[in-house]
């Protein structure tokens, strides 16, 4: 098995080249194709599968993960699924049962960055000083409804914990934040969701 990753930027690659391994394992390869933002990928989408649509292998599957930005969540899916009906690929959500998976959409609610609140326990490994019991406290307790962009929320803790003083920077902190994750003790709801995908895309299941 081998998976086309298509992400918006530097700091999901980063994320991404360690987690994924840690949800379906060693033996499944696979690449990123890195876009400048939501707006550049959501722009060469269509095409970019319709290319898909001529070569790729059977076992071969395409995932798209996109940040949801307080963009409306349904309108934003149907858009990946829209894109993927033109190119002719089938997704999870229309593959006829039994029918072959060959593009997962998956929509980080309301950025990548909420993934990390979901384990706080790797954000405190990885960075010291972030207290333990902040998944506790009221305005973390659902990382994917942090209010006010989840990157921000994310740099004023790191900053509080004196780290990242001159500003957030994202591929340094989705990789350290990352390599101490465990996918199976992760809160948020669309990083579940987004593992839940792949493991189904690895099974086949429809």
């Amino acid at each position: 098995m081998h998976i086309e990753f298509l992400v918006e930027e530097l700091s999901a690659e980063a994320a991404l080249t360690t987690i994924v391994p840690k949800i379906l394992g060693q033996d499944v390869t696979f690449r990123m194709h890195l876009h400048q933002g939501k707006q550049d990928l959501l722009s060469r989408l269509t095409d970019r599968l319709k290319g898909y649509s001529h070569w790729l292998p059977t076992d071969w599957r395409v995932v798209v993960l996109i940040d949801e930005d307080r963009q409306e969540c349904d309108e934003l899916k149907a858009q990946l699924e829209n894109a993927a009906r033109q190119a002719g690929l089938s997704t999870k959500s229309r593959a006829a049962r039994g029918g072959q998976i060959r593009v997962l959409n998956r929509i980080a609610i309301e950025e990548l960055e909420a993934w990390f609140f979901g384990d706080v326990e790797a954000l405190c490994t990885a960075y010291h000083g972030v207290p333990r019991t902040l998944g506790a406290k009221a305005a973390y307790r659902d990382p994917d409804a942090i209010n006010g962009g989840t990157w921000e929320a994310l740099e004023r803790v790191l900053q509080r914990a004196g780290h990242h003083k001159g500003g957030l920077a994202k591929i340094a902190a989705a990789g350290a934040i990352s390599s101490h994750m465990n996918p199976e003790r992760n809160r948020s709801r669309s990083f579940q969701v987004f593992r839940e995908g792949l493991l189904q895309v690895m099974r086949g299941d429809t």
